[in-house]
């Protein structure tokens, strides 16, 4: 499945958890999903993308460790039904948007939190979360300073 489908879906899903543990078990496949997809622009994506997808790589691999959450079964995963980017900016966008979501749903967890490890947890997921929309962000400007560059081009030579 292609990622813009593959976000849809965990931005329902996460839209539609209800307690708790819910919502920390999508704050877990968005970031594996968000690792999933770094993984693949760090190896096919454009050249200039391939160092932020990295970072992104190992910042969403950091949110899944923080989360008490455990592994849904491989066909539950979403991450792992990934086959394709599809277009590069727009499956950005859509990650950055389900990266945004995912922490503001965990700070609801962490301000209604009666324990410090929930509340804590919650803070690191929600700085790994964070990070990884920066990285995201960062993945979108250089697309768009690339695109600018072959337009620029393109005027001198055209």
């Amino acid at each position: 499945m292609d990622a813009v489908r593959l976000i849809g879906a965990s931005r329902r899903a996460l839209a539609g958890s209800g307690d708790t543990i819910e919502v920390v078990a999508e704050a877990w496949q968005a970031q594996a999903l968000a690792q999933a997809i770094g993984s693949r622009f760090a190896v096919s994506g454009p050249p200039e993308l391939r160092g932020e997808a990295l970072g992104l790589t190992e910042l969403a691999g950091r949110g899944c460790g923080v989360l008490d959450a455990p592994p849904p079964d491989m066909a539950d995963l979403r991450a792992a039904q990934l086959t394709e980017l599809g277009d590069a900016r727009e499956s950005l966008l859509c990650l950055g948007g389900l990266l945004g979501e995912v922490g503001i749903a965990l700070v609801g967890i962490a301000c209604a939190a009666d324990d410090q490890g929930r509340y804590w947890q919650c803070m690191e997921a929600i700085d790994a979360a964070d990070e990884s929309r920066d990285r995201v962000l960062e993945m979108l400007r250089r697309l768009a300073a690339r695109d600018q560059g072959v337009v620029e081009r393109g005027r001198t030579t055209g």
